[in-house]
């Protein structure tokens, strides 16, 4: 990782002329509603999302679309084509770009629950036969190495961006813990670098090839054990080293919701491009967006244009979110902490918008 002192030295460059202080990604990351629900989120898009200034709209649908080369791993409430494209509409009226996502490779399962694809493709499962109901393990993965596996995976990211209209796929891959377990027969002999930088390339490749563009989370890029961010927002097995074996063009959504930390100039330095996500502390959305601009306004143009902007993300269903938005108390202290938090940062946003004197 770059020494303090480096990233230190590209925020008190010359200002660059090439960039505004307005940062060009303005998201919102959120779960995708119930199908009862699309006309209510659908206005929220049009009304809200233009008022606040986000102009990026990340929906986690994750399996629950009703898929039609692989219709065994469709979830629960599923979305038809013809639904998702109402909120494709509503995105267009808004002028917000719709960026789909499926988390990929961990997050196959929480708690006692586990994911649809594996659920149906146990073959598929990094840690088969192992860990009845979940226990003793924080989410299941996928075995990149499964054979089968990329055919589904990659008909179902095909399909799912077809219906949003998107030629922009986020693939997840946050807070991924299991990987090359010493136990899967496909994965004998492999790291887990190895098989997170295969998996990232593999994933990239498709996505390439189909003329799109790859949003992922980036915690696993960064070494939880040199900077003290542990675990959960970096990591502790090795995979930060994928840094230096991907292709940069993946935009990298950082983030951290406990304190504003500078690993997005990391990531700019780095060579990608990345937006900064926040969640219910309006205090560090704030400081994680002055990041951003730190890097924009002081940074050499080069790295200024890999500063991105801000992913804000909810992690409550999308009725809540939407309801807590426009004034219903009843919402839990959570929900209503990233409502308040969201329109905190967007208001800082906004008065990015004035010029710069």
């Amino acid at each position: 990782m770059f020494g303090l002192a480096v990233i230190v030295f590209a925020l008190v460059q010359k200002p660059s002329p090439q960039t505004s202080s307005m940062p060009p990604i303005r998201g919102l990351h959120i779960g995708a509603p119930s199908t009862k629900g699309i006309a209510e989120f659908s206005h929220f898009i049009v009304d809200a999302l233009p008022k606040e200034g986000v102009n990026t709209l990340v929906l986690e649908f994750d399996y629950r679309f009703k898929f039609k080369k692989h219709p065994e791993i469709s979830d629960g409430d599923s979305f038809t084509v013809e639904q998702v494209q109402v909120i494709a509409e509503a995105c267009k009226k808004a002028n917000v770009k719709l960026i789909p996502q499926i988390n990929l490779l961990g997050h196959q399962s929480w708690a006692k629950e586990t994911e649809s694809l594996l659920r149906v493709h146990p073959e598929f499962d990094e840690t088969r036969g192992k860990f009845p109901d979940n226990k003793g393990i924080y989410c299941r993965s996928y075995c990149p190495n499964a054979p089968g596996l990329h055919q589904v995976i990659f008909d179902s990211i095909d399909e799912l961006c077809d219906a949003c209209g998107s030629d922009t796929f986020h693939v997840g891959m946050d807070e991924v813990f299991i990987l090359a377990d010493p136990d899967c027969p496909n994965c004998k002999g492999k790291t887990p670098l190895q098989t997170f930088a295969g998996e990232v390339n593999a994933l990239h490749e498709h996505l390439q090839s189909t003329g799109r563009k790859m949003w992922m989370w980036g915690d696993r890029f960064l070494d939880g054990r040199t900077n003290g961010l542990g675990e959960w927002e970096a990591s502790t097995n090795g995979t930060w080293d994928a840094i230096s074996q991907v292709p940069k063009d993946i935009v990298m959504c950082d983030w951290h919701y406990e304190h504003a930390e500078p690993t997005p100039a990391y990531f700019a330095m780095s060579g990608f491009p990345v937006v900064a996500s926040s969640w219910r502390n309006s205090g560090i959305a704030v400081q994680q967006l002055k990041l951003i601009q730190d890097v924009r306004n002081g940074a050499n143009s080069k790295i200024a244009a890999n500063s991105q902007g801000m992913l804000h993300t909810t992690w409550c269903g999308a009725e809540s979110f939407v309801k807590a938005y426009y004034g219903d108390a009843k919402q839990g202290k959570e929900v209503k902490e990233t409502v308040k938090c969201f329109k905190d940062l967007f208001k800082a946003v906004r008065a990015e918008a004035a010029p710069i004197r």
